[in-house]
């Protein structure tokens, strides 16, 4: 297979490794981008794969969460140029949707499109037909999520860059006053900053899917099998390796982005104290802008 320039520039940017270390490791791979980045790894020439660099989409990440805070919803619509992300008739159409998303609960983009736009008298597939219609540029309704807590808890969420990207974090305490508390808030607003600017993949190590361990073993084991050390110690090497992993990528293990001296789980524990209750971070959902290629989008 050839190895093509923008190949190799698709990966230095994911990897951040030198253009000949990239193509070399693209021609041993075969041109798989994936296997690639495994080979610079375990080669130590690159970190965790990264994924900025692929979000190429216009458009815009939009959140919304309800007064109770029970119910969040994460929306992305998607255009073609930055000009009309910017316009107030495209950002009213995602705000009044992610509005409806949360009142309406579709299961996915197609039952959505095909759901009557709250207020209005016309389908959501029709409403968007004349919002491209009057702005003159194809859209996309590209992805959602709602979460509607259970018990007692609260959402909030985060919108990063202007729209660029959005977060979500569900948490839940035991009194239902600690909902209305500002020190909650202030501490769910620092939870979605963080998983906006950090990006971890699952709340605790418990919740990171056992393939995703076992490919980060089996390259840490590769790594240090090349140091030469005897089984045992390389064992170790590679152990420990993924305890640092987990701290990279658990964001209750991350280190608190505004002070590294603390971990998040840290920050956690001492608003629970201040609040006089027992906070615990469910869930979140981070949604960057164009990052999702093969997604099924209900568009006009």
């Amino acid at each position: 297979m050839e190895i093509t320039a923008r190949m190799v520039q698709e990966l230095r940017e994911m990897t951040g490794a030198g253009m000949m270390d990239c193509k070399k490791a693209l021609t041993e791979a075969g041109g798989d981008m994936d296997k690639a980045v495994d080979i610079l790894r375990t080669k130590g020439l690159a970190a965790l794969q990264k994924k900025a660099g692929r979000a190429t989409n216009e458009g815009v990440v939009a959140a919304y969460v309800s007064e109770d805070k029970r119910v969040g919803v994460l929306l992305e619509v998607n255009c073609e140029t930055d000009f009309v992300a910017r316009n107030a008739d495209f950002l009213a159409f995602v705000n009044d949707l992610a509005t409806h998303i949360a009142a309406a609960a579709p299961a996915d983009v197609q039952e959505l499109a095909a759901q009557t736009f709250t207020g209005r008298t016309h389908s959501v597939q029709e409403v968007l037909g004349e919002t491209v219609g009057k702005l003159g540029e194809n859209m996309n309704i590209t992805r959602f999520t709602r979460r509607e807590v259970a018990g007692t808890g609260a959402v909030a969420s985060y919108i990063h860059m202007g729209g660029k990207i959005g977060v979500l974090v569900e948490a839940s305490f035991t009194k239902p006053e600690t909902a209305q508390h500002a020190a909650l808030a202030a501490l769910l607003k620092d939870v979605a900053m963080q998983v906006a600017a950090a990006s971890p993949i699952a709340v605790s190590r418990e919740e990171v899917p056992a393939d995703v361990v076992e490919h980060e073993l089996s390259i840490y084991r590769a790594q240090a099998a090349e140091s030469g050390k005897p089984e045992p110690i390389q064992q170790k090497i590679a152990e420990g390796r993924l305890q640092k992993f987990y701290k990279e990528v658990c964001l209750l293990e991350q280190a608190f982005v505004k002070d590294p001296d603390i971990s998040v789980q840290d920050l956690v524990a001492r608003v629970s104290k201040e609040l006089g209750d027992t906070v615990s971070i469910v869930a979140f959902d981070r949604f960057q802008l164009g990052e999702t290629a093969d997604s099924q989008p209900a568009s006009c």
